[in-house]
């Protein structure tokens, strides 16, 4: 009996959408104590585009720059229902979960950037 090799090669594209992103949810501070959340695919930038206050809204308005916590996801579904809940908890609530990985209010987006960014 003689073996019948057959070699066949598939080109599959897969799109881009995909392939695992990233997706963050963070909470920003602000040096009087005011507490932001919100969620991106792109931490850094999305952090430098508040210390640069190019993001209209709350942030820009109450200075709130200092990243002090985040989380990730591989879901952006997840990733939203999560900011969404922390959205809707009590400022006690948030600052718990904050101390609970950054006792000492840390900015963790310190040492990111080559020069320091204006706030």
């Amino acid at each position: 009996m003689t073996a019948l090799w057959l070699r066949v090669e598939l080109k599959i594209e897969i799109p881009a959408r995909h392939f695992m992103r990233t997706y963050y949810v963070y909470i920003l501070a602000s040096a009087s104590g005011v507490l932001y959340a919100g969620v991106t695919n792109g931490l850094q930038k999305r952090v430098s585009q508040h210390l640069q206050k190019l993001v209209p809204g709350f942030t820009k308005k109450y200075n709130v720059t200092k990243l002090v916590y985040f989380e990730t996801f591989g879901d952006i579904r997840l990733a939203i229902a999560r900011e969404k809940q922390i959205k809707a908890w009590t400022r006690k609530k948030r600052v718990v979960v904050i101390e609970s990985k950054n006792p000492s209010w840390a900015d963790l987006s310190a040492n990111w950037f080559p020069e320091p960014l204006p706030h």
